[in-house]
């Protein structure tokens, strides 16, 4: 299958993540803890390689980290 990234990332929205979890005072593992709750199971190290753009991330978990990290998804997209 071809990628339809034009770089190494897997996904684009990891540094945004990492910035609003750190605003918010949450390690990784409290907010894989915090994502369990919405049955979004994603552990520390995954939450890790999302920040660090080494994971590609889906949809719903997209969703329950803005809902977690009380942001807008077009902050996560960069769109704000």
């Amino acid at each position: 299958m071809k990628r339809i990234l034009d770089s190494e990332k897997l996904n684009i929205i990891g540094a945004r993540v990492k910035e609003a979890r750190t605003k918010a005072g949450l390690s990784q593992k409290q907010l894989s803890e915090k994502l369990e709750l919405l049955a979004v199971y994603t552990c520390r190290g995954s939450i890790s390689r999302i920040e660090n753009g080494q994971r590609a991330i889906t949809d719903i978990e997209i969703d329950a980290i803005s809902k977690v990290l009380n942001v807008s998804l077009d902050y996560l997209f960069g769109r704000e």
